[in-house]
């Protein structure tokens, strides 16, 4: 095994701690200190370009695993659009036979089945909702949708045994609801979108969820994909400046370990 699988293969994680790869848009690698891996959303293909709308969505991240190589205990998809449920990666994934197992809401299960995922390898999930991974938990968060084409967006915190807890939001407009909600989980880390096209967070309301969840890190994501959905991760930087919060934010780098411990 070569390339970053390798070196997901390979690395040790300490307990109280997680280790995250950034794949782009809201894809995530996860490991534990007992060596689960998760993957969330991985966009690992095209398949969004061309635009139906002559939007420029042509990927400009490079592919930094192929889609029958990726191995994972557990892949969850937080909605159904074709960035984070991607048809062309779950095929690869499903025909290796290297994932084990499959999650998402409501409208993510169609994409799944469509994908030749067996049934008995989909898991239905919702916000609250818990997947018990050896060292790892995952609970289903609230997300507020962005458009009336797939009603069933959810976020995941991902917690360790003893270790820190990471809120990975998925695409979520703002309400007043999502940072209550949020705020419950108390999470170490939160992963979350800025880019404020098509209904999601903007790099402001970003800022301010973290403001009033207050975890100690504040991972952008969502920013780098695509020319006609982008923001310079530089703007929710200085969003957390003019709300004055201070030492959070950490820009991630794609394919290069982060490792998130408990504050």
């Amino acid at each position: 095994m070569t390339g970053l699988m390798g070196e997901i293969a390979t690395t040790r994680v300490e307990k109280g701690s997680l280790a995250l790869w950034f794949l782009g848009q809201n894809g995530w690698m996860i490991k534990s200190p007992a060596g689960h891996v998760l993957a969330v959303d991985p966009y690992l293909s095209n398949s969004c370009h061309p635009s139906r709308r002559g939007l420029d969505l042509d990927r400009r991240v490079p592919v930094l695993v192929a889609p029958e190589e990726l191995r994972a205990d557990l892949l969850l998809c937080s909605h159904s659009h074709k960035d984070h449920a991607d048809p062309d990666t779950l095929c690869g994934c499903a025909r290796s036979g290297r994932v084990k197992a499959f999650a998402g809401p409501g409208d993510t299960q169609a994409v799944l089945a469509a994908a030749s995922v067996a049934e008995s390898d989909r898991i239905l999930t919702w916000p609250n909702h818990q997947i018990a991974l050896g060292d790892l938990t995952v609970t289903g968060t609230f997300a507020l949708p962005t458009d009336a084409g797939d009603l069933t967006h959810m976020g995941f915190v991902i917690e360790g045994d003893g270790g820190p807890k990471v809120w990975i939001t998925g695409d979520t407009a703002w309400c007043d609801l999502l940072a209550e909600a949020g705020a419950k989980h108390s999470p170490d880390a939160i992963c979350l979108p800025i880019n404020g096209g098509y209904a999601n967070l903007s790099h402001w309301e970003a800022a301010e969820l973290v403001r009033r969840v207050g975890p100690a890190q504040a991972i952008p994501c969502h920013w780098d994909m695509f020319a006609d959905n982008s923001c310079s991760p530089h703007m929710f930087e200085a969003s957390l400046k003019v709300k004055e919060v201070k030492d959070v934010y950490r820009l991630p780098v794609h394919g290069q370990k982060m490792l998130i411990e408990v504050r």
